[in-house]
């Protein structure tokens, strides 16, 4: 029988009481630094740098019950980094749970038989976020700043969104061009401009044209909702006074602007 193009994968995420302590790809990071004693050589094995790597471990720190890492600085051997009991002990309890996640996700993979776009559109609907804004595509472009990368994501329909995060976020959420990410933007950060201001020059980086399928107003902000040429849409929150002085209507052209630092950009845990 031919093997499935769309496999269920899943990754492993402990938390405590005080919120999420670590992603599959942090408890690799100890797992690796367990075998190498070394924060350096245990950052390269996962794909993340020094930096990204303290980070992660300085997170885990505060967020466990005791310290999982422990490092001593200077003395003859220059200093080290090194699992603590805890942190050997819960690493040896991650390996046991991930051998019986992956049993799983074989024995469910195998049951498989043609539900590809079944199971990316449930992937979608799981995450909930207060965003009014969810736009699903794919990394098109990523391109390193001094401070900050950019991260262009193409949408189904062909419009194109472009987020400024940090070098950080995009070593820990694995973006690489060609995969699947998901941009949020809250309709608080949306702007509204109509044909009048198609001319104007904004420091904004995204700009997504469309029409105007839904104007709700409310007791101070009106909702706005401008339907896309690819068919998705983008929803905004503007005041009253701002609706009524744009003069917006349903079936009017209209653009929906927003800064490429108002677009959060998520992937599938």
């Amino acid at each position: 029988m031919a093997k499935p193009s769309l496999q269920v994968r899943s990754a492993i995420a402990l938390e405590t009481r005080r919120g999420g302590l670590a992603s599959q790809r942090w408890m690799e990071l100890l797992a690796s630094l367990d075998r190498t004693q070394s924060i350096t050589a245990a950052a390269k094995a996962v794909g993340l740098s020094y930096k990204a790597a303290w980070v992660a471990i300085d997170s885990m720190n505060n967020l466990a019950d005791r310290p999982l890492v422990e490092r001593s600085v200077g003395g003859r051997g220059g200093g080290s980094t090194r699992l603590t009991k805890r942190g050997a002990e819960l690493v040896a309890t991650y390996r046991r749970v991930a051998a019986a996640h992956e049993h799983f996700l074989a024995q469910l993979n195998a049951s498989i038989d043609d539900l590809d776009r079944d199971l990316r559109l449930l992937g979608r609907l799981t995450m909930m976020t207060s965003a009014r804004n969810h736009f699903a595509g794919k990394i098109s472009r990523i391109t390193k700043g001094a401070v900050n990368d950019e991260v262009e994501l193409q949408l189904a329909g062909g419009e194109r969104i472009v987020s400024t995060i940090t070098h950080v976020s995009v070593e820990n959420l694995g973006l690489q061009v060609g995969s699947d990410a998901v941009a949020l933007v809250k309709a608080s950060w949306v702007l509204v401009a109509t044909a009048a201001g198609a001319k104007m020059k904004l420091s904004a980086r995204n700009r997504l044209d469309g029409t105007i399928s839904q104007v709700e107003p409310g007791a101070v902000n009106t909702e706005v909702v401008i339907e896309l040429k690819g068919g998705n849409s983008v929803a905004a929150i503007i005041t009253n006074k701002a609706a009524k002085t744009l003069g917006l209507k349903v079936g009017n052209p209209a653009s929906a602007i927003f800064k490429a630092s108002s677009v959060i950009i998520g992937v599938a845990a």
